[in-house]
Protein backbone atom coordinates (compact mmCIF):
# COMPACT_ATOMS: atom_id res chain seq x y z
CA UNK A 1 0.00 0.00 0.00
CA UNK A 2 1.37 3.65 -0.68
CA UNK A 3 2.81 5.38 2.36
CA UNK A 4 0.30 7.22 4.36
CA UNK A 5 0.50 10.64 5.15
CA UNK A 6 1.06 11.39 8.69
CA UNK A 7 -1.17 13.98 10.36
CA UNK A 8 0.82 16.77 12.41
CA UNK A 9 -2.55 18.55 13.85
CA UNK A 10 -2.65 21.98 13.99
CA UNK A 11 0.02 24.29 12.93
CA UNK A 12 2.11 25.26 16.36
CA UNK A 13 2.32 28.56 17.54
CA UNK A 14 5.70 29.37 16.65
CA UNK A 15 5.04 29.08 13.53
CA UNK A 16 3.04 32.67 13.81
CA UNK A 17 6.26 34.36 14.10
CA UNK A 18 9.28 31.59 12.79
CA UNK A 19 10.01 29.87 9.31
CA UNK A 20 11.24 26.48 9.61
CA UNK A 21 14.44 25.64 6.99
CA UNK A 22 15.47 22.01 6.69
CA UNK A 23 17.81 20.29 5.26
CA UNK A 24 18.52 16.92 4.95
CA UNK A 25 21.65 14.26 4.14
CA UNK A 26 20.72 10.76 3.06
CA UNK A 27 22.77 7.92 3.43
CA UNK A 28 21.51 4.91 1.17
CA UNK A 29 23.64 1.63 1.30
CA UNK A 30 24.16 0.66 -2.50
CA UNK A 31 23.21 -2.97 -3.23
CA UNK A 32 26.15 -4.39 -4.79
CA UNK A 33 27.97 -8.25 -4.03
CA UNK A 34 31.29 -6.72 -2.73
CA UNK A 35 32.50 -3.50 -0.90
CA UNK A 36 32.97 -0.45 -1.88
CA UNK A 37 37.08 -0.58 -2.82
CA UNK A 38 37.81 -4.26 -1.71
CA UNK A 39 36.21 -7.85 -2.59
CA UNK A 40 34.95 -8.06 0.98
CA UNK A 41 31.40 -9.43 0.57
CA UNK A 42 28.65 -6.68 1.27
CA UNK A 43 26.55 -8.41 3.10
CA UNK A 44 23.82 -7.76 6.40
CA UNK A 45 23.36 -9.90 9.18
CA UNK A 46 26.80 -12.05 9.43
CA UNK A 47 29.02 -12.74 12.59
CA UNK A 48 30.47 -9.91 13.78
CA UNK A 49 34.02 -9.23 12.09
CA UNK A 50 33.39 -11.61 9.70
CA UNK A 51 33.65 -9.57 6.62
CA UNK A 52 36.59 -7.09 6.99
CA UNK A 53 39.56 -8.55 4.80
CA UNK A 54 43.09 -6.72 4.43
CA UNK A 55 41.76 -4.13 1.95
CA UNK A 56 38.93 -2.91 4.55
CA UNK A 57 41.69 -3.06 7.32
CA UNK A 58 43.98 -1.06 5.26
CA UNK A 59 46.71 -3.02 6.56
CA UNK A 60 50.47 -2.60 5.00
CA UNK A 61 50.68 -3.16 1.29
CA UNK A 62 46.91 -3.38 0.35
CA UNK A 63 45.46 -1.04 -2.11
CA UNK A 64 41.76 -0.15 -2.79
CA UNK A 65 40.37 -0.81 -6.24
CA UNK A 66 37.00 1.05 -7.20
CA UNK A 67 33.86 -1.05 -7.67
CA UNK A 68 32.15 -0.55 -11.04
CA UNK A 69 29.06 -1.40 -9.70
CA UNK A 70 28.90 1.75 -6.91
CA UNK A 71 30.07 3.91 -9.80
CA UNK A 72 27.23 2.80 -12.23
CA UNK A 73 24.50 2.98 -9.43
CA UNK A 74 25.50 6.90 -8.95
CA UNK A 75 25.04 7.87 -12.17
CA UNK A 76 21.31 5.79 -12.18
CA UNK A 77 20.40 7.94 -9.30
CA UNK A 78 22.04 11.13 -10.55
CA UNK A 79 20.05 10.94 -13.57
CA UNK A 80 16.93 10.18 -12.12
CA UNK A 81 17.39 13.33 -10.00
CA UNK A 82 18.30 15.32 -13.31
CA UNK A 83 21.95 15.92 -11.36
CA UNK A 84 24.53 17.25 -13.50
CA UNK A 85 26.97 13.97 -13.85
CA UNK A 86 30.43 15.17 -13.72
CA UNK A 87 32.73 13.83 -16.48
CA UNK A 88 35.85 14.13 -14.40
CA UNK A 89 36.71 13.30 -10.48
CA UNK A 90 38.64 12.46 -8.15
CA UNK A 91 38.60 10.46 -4.86
CA UNK A 92 39.46 12.12 -1.50
CA UNK A 93 40.52 11.30 1.66
CA UNK A 94 38.24 12.63 5.06
CA UNK A 95 40.62 12.26 7.87
CA UNK A 96 39.32 11.34 11.64
CA UNK A 97 39.67 9.26 14.59
CA UNK A 98 36.40 6.61 15.50
CA UNK A 99 36.65 3.15 16.62
CA UNK A 100 34.94 1.56 13.80
CA UNK A 101 36.99 3.37 11.34
CA UNK A 102 39.70 1.07 10.76
CA UNK A 103 41.72 3.00 8.36
CA UNK A 104 41.73 6.53 9.96
CA UNK A 105 40.24 7.87 7.15
CA UNK A 106 37.04 7.68 4.79
CA UNK A 107 37.58 6.94 0.76
CA UNK A 108 35.19 9.62 -0.25
CA UNK A 109 34.52 12.77 -2.36
CA UNK A 110 34.92 16.64 -1.46
CA UNK A 111 35.42 19.03 -4.01
CA UNK A 112 34.06 17.00 -7.11
CA UNK A 113 30.89 15.05 -6.38
CA UNK A 114 29.65 12.78 -9.09
CA UNK A 115 26.39 14.13 -8.85
CA UNK A 116 25.18 17.93 -8.54
CA UNK A 117 21.82 19.80 -8.99
CA UNK A 118 19.04 17.94 -10.08
CA UNK A 119 15.73 17.49 -7.66
CA UNK A 120 13.59 15.34 -6.28
CA UNK A 121 10.19 15.70 -6.56
CA UNK A 122 7.38 15.79 -3.93
CA UNK A 123 3.39 16.07 -4.32
CA UNK A 124 2.17 17.94 -1.32
CA UNK A 125 -1.44 17.61 0.20
CA UNK A 126 -3.87 18.83 -2.19
CA UNK A 127 -2.08 17.44 -5.10
CA UNK A 128 0.46 20.56 -5.49
CA UNK A 129 3.85 19.40 -6.19
CA UNK A 130 7.06 20.81 -5.21
CA UNK A 131 11.04 20.03 -5.86
CA UNK A 132 13.23 19.60 -3.46
CA UNK A 133 16.74 21.09 -5.15
CA UNK A 134 19.83 18.86 -4.36
CA UNK A 135 23.05 19.89 -3.53
CA UNK A 136 25.07 16.95 -4.28
CA UNK A 137 25.26 12.94 -4.73
CA UNK A 138 28.37 11.41 -3.87
CA UNK A 139 30.20 8.14 -3.30
CA UNK A 140 31.73 7.13 -0.08
CA UNK A 141 32.39 4.01 2.26
CA UNK A 142 30.39 3.30 5.60
CA UNK A 143 32.32 3.22 8.44
CA UNK A 144 31.81 -0.07 10.89
CA UNK A 145 29.06 -0.20 13.69
CA UNK A 146 30.08 0.79 17.64
CA UNK A 147 27.76 -1.31 20.28
CA UNK A 148 26.88 0.14 23.23
CA UNK A 149 23.81 -2.06 24.70
CA UNK A 150 25.47 -5.19 24.93
CA UNK A 151 28.28 -4.89 27.41
CA UNK A 152 27.67 -2.64 30.27
CA UNK A 153 31.00 -1.13 30.36
CA UNK A 154 32.82 -1.13 26.99
CA UNK A 155 31.96 -0.46 23.68
CA UNK A 156 31.89 -3.41 21.54
CA UNK A 157 33.17 -2.68 17.40
CA UNK A 158 31.64 -4.66 14.75
CA UNK A 159 33.59 -4.02 11.41
CA UNK A 160 31.31 -5.93 8.95
CA UNK A 161 30.00 -2.81 7.84
CA UNK A 162 33.55 -0.81 7.29
CA UNK A 163 33.81 0.07 3.92
CA UNK A 164 30.07 -0.63 2.29
CA UNK A 165 29.10 1.45 -0.37
CA UNK A 166 26.75 4.54 -0.22
CA UNK A 167 25.55 7.72 -1.70
CA UNK A 168 25.07 10.65 0.08
CA UNK A 169 22.00 13.03 -1.12
CA UNK A 170 22.19 16.34 0.06
CA UNK A 171 19.07 18.58 -0.32
CA UNK A 172 19.34 22.19 -0.35
CA UNK A 173 17.83 23.94 2.75
CA UNK A 174 14.31 24.30 0.98
CA UNK A 175 12.29 22.04 3.06
CA UNK A 176 9.72 23.92 5.05
CA UNK A 177 7.84 21.40 7.18
CA UNK A 178 8.21 18.02 8.84
CA UNK A 179 5.75 16.81 6.70
CA UNK A 180 7.67 18.03 2.95
CA UNK A 181 10.58 16.32 4.95
CA UNK A 182 8.78 13.18 5.44
CA UNK A 183 7.53 13.07 1.58
CA UNK A 184 10.97 13.72 0.62
CA UNK A 185 11.76 10.80 2.55
CA UNK A 186 9.29 8.53 1.38
CA UNK A 187 9.93 9.60 -2.29
CA UNK A 188 14.05 8.98 -1.65
CA UNK A 189 13.37 5.15 -0.55
CA UNK A 190 10.35 4.89 -3.57
CA UNK A 191 13.26 6.09 -5.91
CA UNK A 192 16.15 3.84 -4.67
CA UNK A 193 13.95 0.88 -4.82
CA UNK A 194 12.65 1.09 -8.24
CA UNK A 195 16.16 1.64 -9.68
CA UNK A 196 17.59 -1.57 -7.48
CA UNK A 197 20.16 0.47 -5.68
CA UNK A 198 19.10 0.22 -2.44
CA UNK A 199 16.87 -2.03 -0.29
CA UNK A 200 15.37 1.26 2.00
CA UNK A 201 15.29 -0.77 4.71
CA UNK A 202 15.70 2.24 7.83
CA UNK A 203 15.52 -0.32 10.48
CA UNK A 204 18.58 -2.26 9.03
CA UNK A 205 20.44 0.83 8.96
CA UNK A 206 20.54 0.62 4.76
CA UNK A 207 18.95 4.13 4.57
CA UNK A 208 19.83 6.54 7.14
CA UNK A 209 18.95 10.28 7.80
CA UNK A 210 20.95 13.36 9.43
CA UNK A 211 18.63 16.16 9.41
CA UNK A 212 19.81 20.04 9.29
CA UNK A 213 17.31 22.35 11.57
CA UNK A 214 16.71 25.87 12.06
CA UNK A 215 14.76 28.67 12.42
CA UNK A 216 14.14 32.13 11.02
CA UNK A 217 12.09 35.28 11.56
CA UNK A 218 9.07 35.39 8.84
CA UNK A 219 10.42 36.92 5.68
CA UNK A 220 13.91 36.92 6.91
CA UNK A 221 16.28 36.16 3.99
CA UNK A 222 19.71 35.10 5.91
CA UNK A 223 19.37 31.41 7.71
CA UNK A 224 19.60 30.88 11.79
CA UNK A 225 21.93 28.90 13.25
CA UNK A 226 21.33 25.06 12.94
CA UNK A 227 21.54 21.76 14.51
CA UNK A 228 22.00 18.21 13.49
CA UNK A 229 20.58 15.88 14.39
CA UNK A 230 21.26 11.97 14.16
CA UNK A 231 20.04 8.68 15.60
CA UNK A 232 16.86 8.84 14.03
CA UNK A 233 15.42 5.04 12.37
CA UNK A 234 12.36 6.06 10.93
CA UNK A 235 10.36 8.91 8.50
CA UNK A 236 8.25 9.55 11.67
CA UNK A 237 11.09 9.91 13.88
CA UNK A 238 12.70 12.29 11.58
CA UNK A 239 9.48 13.87 11.70
CA UNK A 240 9.06 14.02 15.01
CA UNK A 241 12.97 15.60 15.78
CA UNK A 242 12.02 18.23 13.26
CA UNK A 243 8.80 19.20 15.12
CA UNK A 244 10.57 19.05 18.25
CA UNK A 245 13.42 20.82 17.63
CA UNK A 246 11.74 23.88 15.94
CA UNK A 247 9.14 23.95 19.08
CA UNK A 248 13.07 24.10 21.41
CA UNK A 249 14.89 26.75 19.52
CA UNK A 250 12.06 28.94 19.25
CA UNK A 251 11.29 28.89 23.27
CA UNK A 252 14.97 29.62 23.34
CA UNK A 253 14.99 32.50 20.96
CA UNK A 254 12.12 33.58 22.46
CA UNK A 255 13.20 33.80 25.86
CA UNK A 256 16.57 35.96 24.60
CA UNK A 257 18.64 32.87 24.40
CA UNK A 258 21.11 31.69 21.46
CA UNK A 259 21.21 28.54 19.48
CA UNK A 260 23.88 26.75 19.46
CA UNK A 261 25.53 25.03 16.57
CA UNK A 262 25.53 21.40 17.89
CA UNK A 263 24.76 17.64 17.09
CA UNK A 264 22.02 16.59 18.65
CA UNK A 265 20.59 12.95 19.34
CA UNK A 266 16.86 12.27 19.49
CA UNK A 267 15.27 10.17 21.96
CA UNK A 268 12.73 8.31 19.93
CA UNK A 269 11.08 7.62 23.86
CA UNK A 270 10.46 11.02 24.90
CA UNK A 271 10.42 12.26 21.44
CA UNK A 272 12.78 15.46 22.38
CA UNK A 273 16.50 16.01 21.28
CA UNK A 274 19.40 16.30 23.22
CA UNK A 275 22.63 17.20 22.61
CA UNK A 276 25.88 14.99 21.63
CA UNK A 277 28.96 17.32 20.86
CA UNK A 278 29.09 21.07 19.87
CA UNK A 279 29.73 22.14 16.30
CA UNK A 280 31.12 25.91 16.81
CA UNK A 281 34.65 24.85 15.95
CA UNK A 282 34.34 23.62 12.27
CA UNK A 283 35.97 19.99 12.10
CA UNK A 284 39.03 19.62 10.46
CA UNK A 285 38.84 16.22 7.97
CA UNK A 286 42.16 17.23 6.42
CA UNK A 287 40.31 16.31 3.05
CA UNK A 288 43.30 15.67 0.12
CA UNK A 289 42.79 13.82 -2.60
CA UNK A 290 43.10 9.70 -2.64
CA UNK A 291 46.35 8.82 -3.81
CA UNK A 292 45.64 5.26 -4.45
CA UNK A 293 43.07 5.87 -6.94
CA UNK A 294 43.06 7.33 -9.92
CA UNK A 295 40.48 9.92 -11.14
CA UNK A 296 37.63 8.91 -12.52
CA UNK A 297 36.07 9.73 -16.10
CA UNK A 298 32.27 9.63 -17.16
CA UNK A 299 31.89 9.85 -20.87
CA UNK A 300 28.43 10.37 -22.80
CA UNK A 301 28.49 6.63 -24.08
CA UNK A 302 28.42 5.56 -20.26
CA UNK A 303 25.77 7.70 -19.19
CA UNK A 304 23.50 6.65 -22.03
CA UNK A 305 24.33 2.61 -21.25
CA UNK A 306 23.34 3.03 -17.85
CA UNK A 307 20.09 4.95 -18.40
CA UNK A 308 19.34 2.15 -20.73
CA UNK A 309 19.02 0.37 -17.79
CA UNK A 310 16.92 2.33 -15.83
CA UNK A 311 13.03 1.24 -15.46
CA UNK A 312 10.28 3.69 -15.73
CA UNK A 313 9.97 6.21 -12.94
CA UNK A 314 7.21 6.41 -10.33
CA UNK A 315 6.72 9.71 -10.98
CA UNK A 316 6.49 9.41 -14.87
CA UNK A 317 4.57 6.39 -14.22
CA UNK A 318 1.82 8.29 -12.16
CA UNK A 319 1.37 10.94 -14.79
CA UNK A 320 0.64 8.68 -17.26
CA UNK A 321 -1.69 6.58 -15.28
CA UNK A 322 -3.62 9.77 -14.25
CA UNK A 323 -3.31 11.62 -18.12
CA UNK A 324 -3.25 8.14 -20.42
CA UNK A 325 -5.40 5.97 -18.29
CA UNK A 326 -7.58 8.44 -16.92
CA UNK A 327 -7.05 6.54 -12.97
CA UNK A 328 -7.23 8.90 -9.85
CA UNK A 329 -4.19 10.75 -8.03
CA UNK A 330 -5.15 7.78 -5.23
CA UNK A 331 -5.13 4.86 -7.74
CA UNK A 332 -1.87 6.18 -9.54
CA UNK A 333 -0.99 6.75 -5.84
CA UNK A 334 -0.98 2.87 -4.79
CA UNK A 335 -0.13 1.56 -8.48
CA UNK A 336 3.59 2.96 -7.91
CA UNK A 337 4.04 2.98 -4.63
CA UNK A 338 6.63 -0.13 -5.04
CA UNK A 339 8.11 -1.13 -8.35
CA UNK A 340 6.81 -4.31 -8.09
CA UNK A 341 3.28 -3.72 -8.63
CA UNK A 342 3.72 -0.75 -11.15
CA UNK A 343 5.62 -3.06 -13.07
CA UNK A 344 3.14 -5.88 -13.24
CA UNK A 345 0.71 -3.38 -13.58
CA UNK A 346 2.21 -1.99 -16.46
CA UNK A 347 2.20 -5.55 -18.09
CA UNK A 348 -1.42 -6.25 -17.38
CA UNK A 349 -2.15 -3.34 -19.35
CA UNK A 350 0.06 -4.47 -21.96
CA UNK A 351 -1.43 -7.77 -22.35
CA UNK A 352 -5.24 -6.65 -22.45
CA UNK A 353 -7.50 -6.64 -25.33
CA UNK A 354 -8.47 -3.51 -27.16
CA UNK A 355 -7.08 -0.46 -28.78
CA UNK A 356 -4.57 1.66 -26.69
CA UNK A 357 -7.26 4.38 -25.60
CA UNK A 358 -9.65 1.83 -24.92
CA UNK A 359 -8.56 -0.75 -22.59
CA UNK A 360 -10.20 -1.23 -19.19
CA UNK A 361 -7.73 0.75 -17.24
CA UNK A 362 -9.59 1.47 -14.42
CA UNK A 363 -10.74 -2.27 -13.89
CA UNK A 364 -7.27 -4.14 -14.52
CA UNK A 365 -5.90 -1.16 -11.90
CA UNK A 366 -8.95 -2.45 -9.41
CA UNK A 367 -7.64 -5.69 -9.65
CA UNK A 368 -4.56 -5.47 -8.64
CA UNK A 369 -4.91 -2.87 -6.07
CA UNK A 370 -7.63 -5.22 -4.91
CA UNK A 371 -7.77 -9.34 -4.99
CA UNK A 372 -3.74 -9.35 -6.36
CA UNK A 373 -2.71 -7.15 -3.65
CA UNK A 374 -4.76 -8.60 -1.06
CA UNK A 375 -3.30 -12.32 -1.69
CA UNK A 376 0.14 -11.42 -2.05
CA UNK A 377 0.10 -9.20 1.52
CA UNK A 378 -1.81 -12.07 3.14
CA UNK A 379 1.27 -14.33 2.20
CA UNK A 380 3.60 -12.15 2.91
CA UNK A 381 5.08 -12.56 -0.70
CA UNK A 382 6.14 -10.11 -3.33
CA UNK A 383 4.21 -9.92 -6.63
CA UNK A 384 7.69 -11.45 -8.35
CA UNK A 385 5.74 -14.47 -6.36
CA UNK A 386 2.31 -14.31 -7.29
CA UNK A 387 1.46 -17.40 -9.51
CA UNK A 388 -0.66 -15.52 -11.95
CA UNK A 389 1.25 -13.66 -14.47
CA UNK A 390 0.31 -10.57 -15.78
CA UNK A 391 -1.00 -12.15 -19.03
CA UNK A 392 -3.03 -14.60 -17.31
CA UNK A 393 -4.78 -11.30 -14.95
CA UNK A 394 -5.39 -9.64 -18.48
CA UNK A 395 -7.41 -12.48 -19.61
CA UNK A 396 -9.06 -12.42 -16.49
CA UNK A 397 -10.18 -9.21 -17.10
CA UNK A 398 -10.81 -9.47 -20.87
CA UNK A 399 -13.06 -11.86 -19.53
CA UNK A 400 -15.04 -10.16 -17.36
CA UNK A 401 -15.52 -6.74 -19.96
CA UNK A 402 -16.75 -9.33 -22.61
CA UNK A 403 -19.32 -10.60 -20.13
CA UNK A 404 -18.63 -14.03 -20.52
CA UNK A 405 -18.43 -13.97 -16.57
CA UNK A 406 -19.14 -11.99 -13.69
CA UNK A 407 -17.02 -10.07 -11.43
CA UNK A 408 -18.28 -11.56 -8.89
CA UNK A 409 -17.71 -15.15 -9.71
CA UNK A 410 -14.38 -14.28 -10.85
CA UNK A 411 -13.20 -12.76 -7.34
CA UNK A 412 -14.72 -15.51 -5.54
CA UNK A 413 -14.07 -18.53 -7.89
CA UNK A 414 -12.02 -18.15 -10.48
CA UNK A 415 -9.16 -15.97 -9.27
CA UNK A 416 -8.41 -18.70 -6.75
CA UNK A 417 -8.47 -21.40 -9.02
CA UNK A 418 -6.37 -19.47 -11.18
CA UNK A 419 -4.12 -19.29 -8.05
CA UNK A 420 -3.87 -23.43 -7.76
CA UNK A 421 -4.19 -24.24 -11.25
CA UNK A 422 -2.10 -23.23 -14.74
CA UNK A 423 -4.02 -22.59 -17.65
CA UNK A 424 -5.91 -19.15 -19.28
CA UNK A 425 -9.02 -17.45 -17.52
CA UNK A 426 -11.31 -18.68 -20.09
CA UNK A 427 -9.89 -22.42 -20.00
CA UNK A 428 -10.67 -22.70 -16.12
CA UNK A 429 -13.88 -20.96 -16.34
CA UNK A 430 -15.61 -23.34 -18.84
CA UNK A 431 -13.59 -26.57 -17.49
CA UNK A 432 -15.88 -25.16 -13.67
CA UNK A 433 -18.67 -24.29 -15.11
CA UNK A 434 -18.01 -20.49 -14.56
CA UNK A 435 -19.41 -19.05 -17.78
CA UNK A 436 -22.12 -16.97 -17.83
CA UNK A 437 -25.50 -18.46 -18.97
CA UNK A 438 -27.98 -16.91 -21.19
CA UNK A 439 -30.76 -19.64 -21.17
CA UNK A 440 -33.36 -16.98 -21.03
CA UNK A 441 -35.85 -20.02 -21.10
CA UNK A 442 -33.96 -20.67 -17.63
CA UNK A 443 -33.96 -17.02 -16.36
CA UNK A 444 -37.62 -16.81 -17.32
CA UNK A 445 -38.34 -19.71 -14.94
CA UNK A 446 -36.29 -18.69 -12.30
CA UNK A 447 -38.08 -15.43 -12.25
CA UNK A 448 -41.57 -16.70 -12.10
CA UNK A 449 -40.52 -19.18 -9.38
CA UNK A 450 -39.30 -15.83 -7.31
CA UNK A 451 -42.89 -13.67 -8.13
CA UNK A 452 -44.86 -16.81 -7.23
CA UNK A 453 -43.07 -16.60 -3.95
CA UNK A 454 -43.07 -13.08 -3.18
CA UNK A 455 -46.62 -12.18 -4.33
CA UNK A 456 -46.98 -9.09 -2.23
CA UNK A 457 -43.32 -7.68 -3.76
CA UNK A 458 -44.57 -7.98 -6.96
CA UNK A 459 -47.78 -5.86 -6.24
CA UNK A 460 -45.30 -3.61 -4.06
CA UNK A 461 -43.03 -3.33 -7.05
CA UNK A 462 -45.88 -2.86 -9.34
CA UNK A 463 -47.17 -0.07 -7.29
CA UNK A 464 -43.93 2.37 -7.83
CA UNK A 465 -41.59 0.60 -5.02
CA UNK A 466 -38.81 0.37 -7.95
CA UNK A 467 -35.82 -1.00 -5.28
CA UNK A 468 -37.52 -4.68 -4.95
CA UNK A 469 -35.72 -5.01 -8.29
CA UNK A 470 -32.66 -6.10 -6.50
CA UNK A 471 -35.04 -9.13 -4.54
CA UNK A 472 -35.75 -11.12 -7.78
CA UNK A 473 -32.40 -10.23 -8.85
CA UNK A 474 -30.75 -12.46 -6.29
CA UNK A 475 -33.13 -14.55 -6.43
CA UNK A 476 -32.77 -15.26 -10.14
CA UNK A 477 -29.24 -15.49 -9.27
CA UNK A 478 -29.07 -17.72 -6.72
CA UNK A 479 -31.53 -19.82 -8.36
CA UNK A 480 -28.98 -20.12 -11.38
CA UNK A 481 -25.71 -20.36 -8.62
CA UNK A 482 -24.54 -17.11 -9.76
CA UNK A 483 -23.55 -17.67 -13.83
CA UNK A 484 -27.16 -16.33 -14.73
CA UNK A 485 -26.02 -13.49 -17.22
CA UNK A 486 -27.14 -10.06 -15.29
CA UNK A 487 -27.61 -7.88 -18.18
CA UNK A 488 -29.56 -10.16 -19.79
CA UNK A 489 -31.40 -11.19 -16.46
CA UNK A 490 -31.54 -7.77 -15.12
CA UNK A 491 -34.12 -6.86 -18.61
CA UNK A 492 -36.15 -10.31 -18.22
CA UNK A 493 -36.68 -9.44 -14.25
CA UNK A 494 -37.81 -5.86 -15.31
CA UNK A 495 -40.10 -7.14 -18.16
CA UNK A 496 -41.65 -9.83 -16.11
CA UNK A 497 -42.51 -7.66 -13.20
CA UNK A 498 -43.76 -4.77 -15.35
CA UNK A 499 -46.37 -7.16 -16.69
CA UNK A 500 -49.84 -6.86 -15.63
Amino acid sequence: MAENKQATGNAPHWSEKWELVVGLEVHAQLLTKSKAYSSDPNAYGDRPNTLAGPVTLALPGTLPVPNTAVIDHAIKLGLACGCTIAPRMHYARKNYFYPDLPKGYQITQDTTPICTGGSITITQEGGTEKAIALTRIHMEEDAGKSIHDVDPFNTLVDLNRAGVPLVEIVSEPVIRSSQEAYDYLVEVRRLVRYLDICDGNMEEGSLRCDANISIRPKGATTFGTRTEVKNMNSFRNVQRAIEHEAQRQSEVLDAGGTIRMETRNFDAAKGITTALRSKEMAHDYRYFPEPDLLPLTVSEKKKEAVRQTMPPLPRELRAKYTGQYGLSAYDAEVLTDDKGTALYYEAVVAGLNGSSSKKPFKQAANWVMGDVRSWVNEKGLSMAELPISPERLAGLVDLIESGKVSHTLASQKLFPLMLEHSGTAGALAEQHGLLLSTDTGAIEAAVQTAMARYPDKVEAYRAGNKGLLGLFMGEVMKASKGKADPKAANEIVKRLLEQP
